[in-house]
């Protein structure tokens, strides 16, 4: 097995899986998707004993990303992802949070957009980039092909997949790239996703209704 370790952290009223992610042999990690809560995030940072080299985003809504701007000015790193084309989502975070009445979001600019066919170095390990839109413009999803290995967001649940009922949503794109980019990765990766418990997508394979009649 490999190297990475991993500490799942609900957060918001969303209760949105904030992730840590480390190297158990050098402790350098990143904090993927800091919805809110940052306290709390802090205290789990500390606890696991990571160093944090990097904020992480897999899409742009609020749950992911409304507390990335204070952990950002707290740790003193920068924030990587999600596609630029969340960049709107991004921009309107501080509206998102009255809308549903969250306390604390704030509007951020990542330090560096991401794209498919790049490579995210985190806790030591390169991850390979899928743009997957669908429940946002530019969700993405990050994979380790040596721990076998993905981190979703919002792309993919155990049983489920991400909403697609706002105004930008496109459900046949979000199966499209789960067919065509995800589910090629092998059954035999596991993944973390967004809210819930994780899975394998083997299982979402022949479990999820929204996958099973799926071609491949």
């Amino acid at each position: 097995m490999s190297k990475i370790q991993a500490a799942i952290l609900p957060v918001t009223p969303f209760q949105q899986n904030c992730t840590l992610i480390w190297n158990e042999d050098t402790k350098n990690g990143v904090v993927i998707d800091p919805g809110g809560d940052v306290d709390r995030i802090l205290s789990a940072i500390k606890e696991c004993g990571m160093e944090v080299r990097k904020i992480v985003l897999t899409h742009g809504h609020i749950d992911h990303a409304g507390g990335a701007k204070e952990l950002r000015e707290e740790l003193g790193v920068e924030i990587e992802g999600p596609h630029r084309d969340d960049e709107f989502l991004l921009n309107g975070l501080e509206a998102q949070g009255r809308e549903y009445g969250l306390q604390g979001a704030q509007n951020v600019q990542p330090d560096k957009w991401l794209d498919e066919g790049e490579i995210l170095h985190m806790a030591d390990m390169d991850f390979e980039i899928l743009h997957c839109p669908g429940h946002s413009p530019g969700s993405l999803v990050y994979y380790n092909k040596e721990a076998r290995f993905a981190l979703v967001g919002d792309v993919l649940f155990q049983g489920s997949i991400g909403r697609t009922d706002f105004p930008y949503g496109d459900t046949d794109a979000l199966l499209g790239a789960i067919e065509n980019k995800v589910l090629p990765l092998g059954d035999d990766v596991s993944f973390i996703c967004g809210h819930g418990p994780g899975s394998t997508l083997g299982d979402e394979r022949q479990s999820n209704p929204f996958l099973t009649q799926l071609r491949r």
